[in-house]
């Protein structure tokens, strides 16, 4: 019986997260522990190239810890969102139809930490496009003091209602240990078939 192989451990993970820093200390802190964890793991990071918010924090503290950090920002927020300037590399694009290309192109797998409409803009393509067979590559939620359970528990809702099928809803894993997410990206298996196939 065939089906797909396991995914290799991910050499880059792209993490969606926050111009702000919310109003929990916690939110800054899970950005700064994930940013040290995918050094230790030798596993880049890629985001969304800014100094503001979780987005500097997770940055700042993957390059203490001597990680590779890419970042992707359009022109138009270079100067908005401070780009970062001590990035391994930093990708100017023309627009945020770019950015988000261009993250995914350089990700083996996608982390959403706590954030705002920008960060579930970004989290809801990706999630799209693995159900249309664009790509397949893992997505988890960092789900910081349940922080993400209203949308899980939307998404359950749209499956209920019978907009969502309950395997592109099981394509979002969610943990708050973000240790745990990292290791069940190397053992995520697609589902079968794309959205809309025969």
């Amino acid at each position: 019986m065939g089906g797909h192989p396991l995914m290799a451990a991910p050499r880059r993970v792209c993490v969606f997260c926050g111009s702000s820093m919310g109003f929990d200390s916690r939110y800054a802190e899970e950005a700064r522990a994930l940013g040290t964890l995918l050094a230790s793991r030798g596993i880049g990071l890629v985001y969304g190239g800014a100094s503001v918010g979780t987005m500097g924090v997770i940055a700042d503290a993957a390059l203490a810890a001597g990680g590779e950090v890419i970042g992707v920002i359009p022109e138009a927020l270079g100067s908005v969102e401070i780009a970062h300037a001590g990035l391994t590399e930093l990708h100017v694009v023309a627009d945020m139809h770019q950015r988000k290309a261009k993250m995914a192109a350089l990700s083996d797998g996608f982390l959403a930490l706590p954030g705002g409409a920008g960060t579930l803009e970004e989290l809801f393509e990706v999630w799209t496009w693995a159900q249309l067979g664009l790509h397949e590559k893992p997505i988890g939620l960092v789900d910081v003091g349940g922080y993400y359970a209203p949308l899980l528990k939307f998404a359950d809702h749209m499956v209920s209602e019978g907009f969502l099928s309950a395997g592109y809803r099981d394509m979002l894993s969610i943990d708050s240990d973000a240790s745990a997410l990292l290791d069940g990206f190397a053992d995520y298996v697609p589902p079968p078939r794309p959205k809309w196939a025969k």
